[in-house]
Parts: C-alpha cells; sequence; structure tokens
C-alpha cells in the first residue's frame, strides 16, 4: 500500500512526465515549419501481440522494435509479480 506521500510524488513524476511531452512536441511543431517530411505510426496491442503499423519502413521497424521490448519487459515484470520478487 502507498502512502501518501509517495503517491504525489508519483502523481507529480507523471504530470511532469506528460508536460515534457507536450512541450517537447511543441517545440517540435514550431522548429519544422519549413520542412514537409512526416513521418507515422502507431503500435496496437491486443493481449501480448503487438500490431505494428507506419507510414514508412524504417519507422515501422523503430516501432516494431519498441514493442517487442515493450511485450518482454511487460511478459518478465508480469512473472516477476507472478512469483513474488517485486
Amino acid at each position: 500500500m502507498l502512502d501518501m506521500n509517495t503517491f504525489l510524488t508519483l502523481v507529480f513524476i507523471g504530470v511532469t512526465i506528460v508536460v515534457i511531452g507536450v512541450l517537447l512536441i511543441f517545440i517540435a511543431g514550431i522548429s519544422s515549419q519549413g520542412e514537409s517530411r512526416v513521418e507515422g505510426g502507431g503500435v496496437v496491442v491486443i493481449g501480448p501481440i503487438p500490431i505494428v503499423f507506419g507510414s514508412s519502413q524504417r519507422i515501422t521497424i523503430i516501432l516494431l522494435v519498441l514493442a517487442i521490448i515493450l511485450t518482454i519487459a511487460t511478459i518478465v515484470l508480469y512473472i516477476m509479480l507472478g512469483r513474488g520478487i517485486y
């Protein structure tokens, strides 16, 4: 069980990360006004299986590698929690 100080610290860290992410997206949008190259993609996770899509082969491979890493990390953490290690 989390005490109130730990909970508030985690909430503060989460909000800070979200604010930093929004600021980075804003700064990237301002700094790349003259460029028109845009790549995008996404990952949909259904159970333990990631489905990856992207607008180019490069971004799709990057997302696929990230999806595999996150899937492995999730499985490892699930096993650790089941055994009471973590």
